[in-house]
């Protein structure tokens, strides 16, 4: 065999490696009792939780406090098993989060307290009302 031959099977081999290896980091939704059960095993890898914000009849967000520069936020998130977690964020609020339906975190407990290192929105009206206007 030729040297890049060689090299060529080398480097698709540690391609492979890598889509494997990232495909394995991937998690699956999990619930709030779920995520500290598995940091109290391995606190290393993040979980994803999904829920809905908790909001008062007037659709305001309960438990939403910003820091004083706007750089950090907490918040109540209900999973699907109805259980409520305050989750801290350190970045600033994503825009339209008050306005989500579904939110996804991403991080894990730390000292009791889970803490999202990445928030995804979900918002199943805004699409909605993007595809009644394209039947018209």
């Amino acid at each position: 065999m030729k040297i890049s031959h060689i090299i060529a099977i080398l480097v698709i081999a540690v391609a492979i490696a890598i889509v494997i290896s990232t495909a394995s980091d991937t998690s699956s939704y999990v619930s709030f009792d779920q995520a500290y059960q598995m940091a109290q095993v391995d606190n290393k890898s993040s979980v994803h939780v999904v829920g809905e914000l908790k909001k008062d009849a007037q659709g305001h967000i309960i438990g939403l406090e910003e820091s004083v520069d706007h750089l950090a936020f907490t918040f109540l998130l209900i999973d699907e098993n109805k259980k409520e977690q305050k989750v801290y964020y350190n970045e600033p609020m994503p825009a339209d989060f008050t306005k989500s339906e579904k939110v996804v975190v991403i991080g894990k407990y730390k000292s009791g307290n889970f803490v999202a290192s990445k928030i995804l929105l979900k918002c199943p009206s805004k699409y909605q009302e993007q595809k009644l206007n394209a039947s018209l």
